[in-house]
């Protein structure tokens, strides 16, 4: 896999960009910031990505045959060969064999407890695949980016999902979700063409369909996936030169109409935004702490996806209890916590003055200044696409919405916002299209002073939460919208903190 190279000064470049450590810091004002993230800027020429898929309710449920659990990884290290000075070879950490592991399959260091529990087992791979993709650095090794997919369609049939952490038995009908029958909550194929060094470009790719029941193994673009679903993502980067830049393409069905597919930065360790296990990725700490962090990157949508899409500029999930504690485990305590701006400009606020339910109680100005939902004339209901409440929470201020109760093992709390000028001072964009098709941008987003200001629901008495958050993600959510595609790239992704800071974001 070794290839060669003839331009003396890119190979000047390349060995220089090898022998000195990633680092990044800025300067904002009089504060210095520095990356948070094992690869900063996405520049990192020896590449780290993963892939993950999750049904409804963010479990396993069940396997596709041939496929393995729904985990797999793309990690390698570019090696200069010995005695060339002119060529290189790609060292990849992650074999097929590791990749095709399925449940009752041992698992090298595995619990072996899980081996036989579909969930479980995912969980235990993705933290196998995070140790032949662990990078040593400070303050703490990390792992891999994280492409991630989920599929809508929810049997109730089935009773595979629980309602708000509660397992629950068979029922139906239920029009809020869509099935076709036995099936429709299948995990896509996933075909992996592995990363090679085509002159001086690296290139590597994920791809599939969550039509299981037909040969895909030829469907391999968008043009081939007729009257099916599909998805890829490739990376692309010229070595020693700039970000690796991800390609997405997410394509919907009439049997899969409500599907999604983000890019997310998660922490190293612990439970990831909507998940209650152990997950591995590329943020360097635990957590990422309001209001002290920021989230830069490149955006270039390119199509839609079709007026139901959800497109989140940017994603950021947690998980605490109501009363402020943090997550255990127990899925119903545990309550996940999301904020997400749409810029889809077809997508249209339903917080209104006559459907309070659907917003957020208060709504805090950057200067401090709170406003309550009554207040007509000085609230900015327009700011908000909707807000639903933790299905568990017992302190609910009235009218209220409760959020899905399926679509992640616990109670879930969700905040969507849309643009407007109120959060013009955050960097996020202030009117509809910016960003949009047409419009490719660089954003500097203070994500962390945000998020200090957004409301999210806590039990009355109870002392005011540290919010840190564990996934910073972005991409698209079509939802039960069949025949839509939407493409995307992303590049240049990196999380500042303050410098110094995180070390200190361990506890």
């Amino acid at each position: 896999m070794g290839k060669c190279f003839i331009d003396g000064f890119l190979l000047f470049i390349v060995m220089v960009l090898g022998c000195c450590k990633g680092s990044f810091s800025q300067k904002d004002g009089t504060n210095t910031y520095e990356s948070a993230v094992g690869d900063p800027g996405m520049r990192r020429d020896g590449l780290r990505v993963a892939i993950e898929s999750w049904n409804q309710c963010n479990e396993v449920g069940e396997e596709t045959p041939n496929f393995g659990s729904p985990r797999a990884a793309d990690c390698f290290e570019l090696i200069e060969d010995a005695g060339k000075k002119d060529c290189y070879s790609i060292q990849h950490k992650v074999t097929e064999q590791d990749n095709v592991l399925g449940v009752g399959n041992p698992i090298p260091g595995g619990k072996s407890k899980f081996f036989n529990n579909v969930d479980l087992y995912a969980a235990e791979k993705e933290v196998y695949l995070g140790t032949k993709c662990k990078v040593e650095d400070k303050p703490n090794p990390w792992h891999f980016w994280m492409i991630m997919l989920k599929n809508g369609n929810l049997d109730t049939y089935a009773a595979i999902c629980p309602k708000d952490g509660v397992k629950v038995g068979p029922y139906g009908p239920d029009t809020r979700f869509d099935c076709f029958g036995k099936g429709c909550m299948s995990h896509p194929t996933m075909y992996h063409n592995y990363t090679t060094l085509v002159g001086t470009t690296l290139r590597g790719r994920f791809f599939g369909t969550w039509d299981v029941d037909i040969d895909s193994s030829k469907i391999g673009s968008i043009d081939q996936a007729k009257n099916i679903s599909f998805y890829s993502v490739t990376w692309e980067k010229e070595i020693g030169k700039g970000s690796w830049v991800f390609r997405h393409v997410l394509k919907t069905s009439t049997r899969y109409p409500w599907l999604m597919l983000y890019l997310r930065s998660d922490a190293i360790q612990g439970f990831s935004g909507g998940y209650h296990y152990d997950t591995r990725g590329m943020i360097k700490t635990k957590y990422l702490e309001s209001p002290n962090f920021k989230v830069r990157f490149t955006l270039n949508v390119t199509k839609g996806g079709g007026s139901e899409t959800q497109f989140y500029l940017m994603d950021m999930g947690s998980c605490w209890k109501n009363n402020g504690q943090p997550c255990d485990g127990d899925v119903t305590s545990d309550v996940t916590r999301y904020s997400e701006m749409i810029i889809n400009p077809e997508t249209e606020s339903w917080c209104k003055p006559d459907r309070l339910e659907l917003c957020p109680p208060y709504h805090t100005f950057p200067n401090g200044t709170r406003v309550h939902r009554n207040d007509t004339k000085n609230y900015p209901y327009d700011a908000y696409h909707m807000y639903c409440s933790p299905g568990n929470g017992k302190h609910l201020e009235e009218p209220n919405s409760k959020c899905d109760p399926f679509s992640n093992p616990q109670p879930q709390e969700i905040l969507q916002i849309l643009p407007n000028p109120v959060w013009g001072e955050y960097g996020y964009p202030t009117k509809k299209g910016e960003g949009w098709i047409g419009n490719p941008k660089s954003w500097l987003l203070d994500v962390g002073r945000m998020s200090q200001n957004l409301y999210f629901y806590q039990d009355p008495g109870t002392q005011p939460i540290k919010r840190r958050w564990t996934s910073i993600d972005l991409g698209v959510e079509v939802y039960r919208d069949p025949d839509q595609v939407a493409e995307w790239t992303v590049s240049d992704f990196d999380i500042l903190v303050p410098s110094g800071s995180s070390s200190n974001l361990n506890d």
